[in-house]
């Protein structure tokens, strides 16, 4: 196969497979039966072998703008050459400070501050972090009970994994960590079955967290987390007045409200975050993946106003130094921050008339050129392409289809034949391998949404 320029000789073929031990994988069956990729561009892979393959999932739900758009690559090439390097510990370079004043732009007023991490598991241990010792930091010391929700998924971090709900992420290590109690989820077939939109139906499981508070009172009681709409579980959208619910009883027991905006920030649902979409407010805002559409690792928490000021102000009062003790190595890395700000390195980030791409919040959303006008009006800048939001989480994600096509092997988990009928380009295998390992039987014989075959006819699969 032709190889991507500047690869030279190089062989992306390898020959030993074993060394590399693969996350969420079938790695025994994957390595008789390997699918690798060679390169990327827009909409697609390309295979070792030449294949071309629809990439349905953007990744891992992380490649908002689509595969080596030029303004990206040329931005990252451009920092790495310019400054590949610098700390953020007592020191720091010019983008990050742009970079969080850019993401709270895209934000109501009332977010504004930006702690970067590198990834979404990071961001989320980072927000449970800071919850944490902000109530310390106000002489709340005995808020330190963190509640999730079943079926959440929240990363792979200690943290992360002790707050959400998925059985085999927490299975096989210990105890993890003490304070934790559990939302029950919002998902019932025969209640839900066939909803357009947001379910009617399942508002009333908000008021669990009263039971919760009752139970060990709020005054225990620091942040709840959740996901605005549940990904590696099913893509399950929150029922009509759920969200609202949560924020009023958080509101009235003082405790904080966390999304987890891994996958819904920067533009998956058609306003650049789920809060906005919503309309719920959470305290504190986790995203990674779209932030810099894949291309380098990086995540950040978004915090609305009084929680940076509570640090500063402990600070002051108690003679301290450094207001967090917490960051990393990597923290606003520049290439990171030049990832997401192709304007700093390179261009202006707008999208030109003729490559077939919407851009808003100099946020990319990727979709196929269909002649139509796809651009809108540049006031509109948190607003995002396709803005339906039943119709961007109906399309563009084949592994999490609950009504798989006989193509499908759910044993093996290759999805290189999956709905191979659309076309001759086969669509890319799911994020965790099989069918979806975190629903049950009865949720796969569900009937799929009728808008997915319409939304891969029109090439959008990899916007979502």
């Amino acid at each position: 196969m032709e190889l991507p320029a500047g690869l030279g000789d190089f062989d992306s073929t390898p020959n030993n497979l074993e060394p590399f031990w693969m996350p969420f994988t079938w790695n025994r069956q994957f390595k008789k039966d390997p699918m690798l990729l060679a390169s990327a561009k827009g909409m697609h892979y390309t295979t070792v072998e030449g294949k071309q393959v629809l990439d349905g999932t953007a990744g891992l739900w992380c490649c908002n703008a689509g595969h080596g758009r030029e303004k990206i690559v040329k931005a990252v090439q451009a920092a790495i050459e310019h400054l590949d390097y610098a700390p953020s510990f007592q020191v720091s370079h010019p983008l990050p400070f742009e970079l969080a004043s850019r993401i709270t732009n895209l934000l109501p007023a009332d977010y504004d501050h930006v702690f970067f991490t590198n990834s979404g598991s990071e961001a989320v241990d980072s927000a449970l972090k800071i919850a944490l010792a902000y109530h310390r930091v106000r002489g709340d010391a005995a808020r330190t009970r963190l509640i999730g929700r079943e079926r959440g998924y929240h990363g792979v971090g200690f943290g992360g994994i002790s707050v959400g709900g998925i059985v085999k992420n927490r299975m096989f290590w210990g105890p993890l960590i003490n304070g934790v109690d559990h939302l029950p989820h919002t998902f019932n077939l025969e209640k839900q079955a066939f909803s357009k939109g947001q379910p009617e139906w399942g508002a009333h499981l908000a008021d669990e967290l009263e039971r919760i508070v009752a139970l060990h009172d709020a005054s225990t009681i620091a942040a709840v987390i959740v996901e605005p709409v549940a990904g590696s579980t099913g893509v399950l959208l929150p029922p009509k007045g759920y969200l609202q619910r949560l924020r009023e009883i958080c509101d009235k027991h003082g405790i904080l409200l966390i999304f987890d905006e891994v996958i819904t920030g920067f533009g998956r649902l058609g306003s650049a975050f789920a809060t906005e979409h919503f309309g719920v407010k959470p305290d504190i805002i986790t995203c990674a993946k779209g932030l810099t559409s894949g291309t380098i690792p990086m995540g950040a928490v978004i915090c609305r106003k009084g929680i940076y000021d509570a640090f500063m102000d402990w600070a002051e009062d108690t003679g301290n130094t450094i207001e967090l003790f917490h960051g990393y190595t990597y923290s606003a890395h520049p290439v990171g921050c030049a990832g997401y700000q192709c304007r700093k390195y390179g261009g202006d980030c707008e999208a030109d008339e003729d490559d077939g791409c919407e851009a808003r919040g100099d946020v990319y959303v990727q979709c196929e050129d269909d002649g139509g006008d796809k651009r809108g009006d540049k006031a509109s800048r948190n607003q995002f392409h396709p803005a339906d939001a039943g119709r961007v989480y109906s399309c563009g994600n084949p592994a999490y289809c609950k009504n798989p096509p006989e193509t499908a092997d759910p044993v093996s988990g290759q999805f290189r034949r999956y709905f191979a009928g659309f076309g001759e380009k086969a669509v890319g295998p799911g994020p965790k391998g099989d069918l979806n390992p975190h629903i049950g039987e009865e949720e796969k014989q569900a009937q799929p949404h009728p808008r997915l075959a319409e939304c891969a006819s029109h090439g959008c699969a990899a916007a979502v």
